[in-house]
This record gives C-alpha cells, structure tokens and sequence, in this order.
C-alpha cells in the first residue's frame, strides 16, 4: 500500500466494541503534516474530542485521545489505529485502551466517508 496522506480525512464509526463511546454518529476530522497527525472529533456519546499522535511508516496510527463525553466526563487514552483499503475505501481497524476516567479496552472500525 502506498503511504497515506490523512490530511483532510473525514471518518465515521461503523463497529465498536467494548466500553467505548464512539458510534455511529462520531466524526473524526483528521490532520496531518509530515509524521505528525492530529485531529478532533464529536458526536453521539461525544460532546468533544482531539487526538494527536503520529503516522507510522507503514501509515498506521499510533495516538492519545482525550474527549469529554455528553455526561461532562473527561476521559482518554491510546490507541494504535491500522489502514485497510476495501473496495476503493479506506477503513481504519483500530485498538484501544483507556487510560484515565474509566478503565477498559476495545477494538473499533472507522470508515473513510471523505
């Protein structure tokens, strides 16, 4: 697979398990320049969210994320993110753990809606 640009990415959630609260009504607007990559991202269970974090050379994703949830809890945690081109769209297997305000971790797929 060639490298991957994220810059300008827009993703949506399509499976999340475990005690996550990302869903299908999450967006994910991602940025990049050289390496670096950040983001943000709100919806659903999600009042507001950013990510930042880096691309590997194999283009996946190693990040921090930190959202405030529709409760007003803050909550975060990492998560290592892999590219997967399926039928002309890039969709995101992901692995992720928390790591402060709740304890858990999960496996989610974001697809690549832009």
């Amino acid at each position: 697979m060639e490298p991957i640009d994220y810059h300008g990415k827009i993703f949506r959630s399509v499976t999340n398990d475990g005690p996550g609260d990302v869903d299908g009504e999450t967006r994910f607007f991602y940025h990049q320049k050289d390496h670096y990559l950040w983001g943000h991202y709100a919806g659903g269970q999600i009042q507001a969210g950013v990510l930042i974090g880096v691309v590997e050379k194999d283009s996946s994703l190693k990040f921090n994320y930190c959202h405030y949830d529709q409760r007003g809890y803050k909550k975060s945690g990492v998560c290592h993110s892999v590219p997967v081109l399926k039928s002309g769209r890039l969709t995101m297997h992901e692995e992720w753990e928390w790591t402060d305000g709740v304890t858990g971790k999960g496996t989610s797929v974001l697809e690549e809606i832009k």
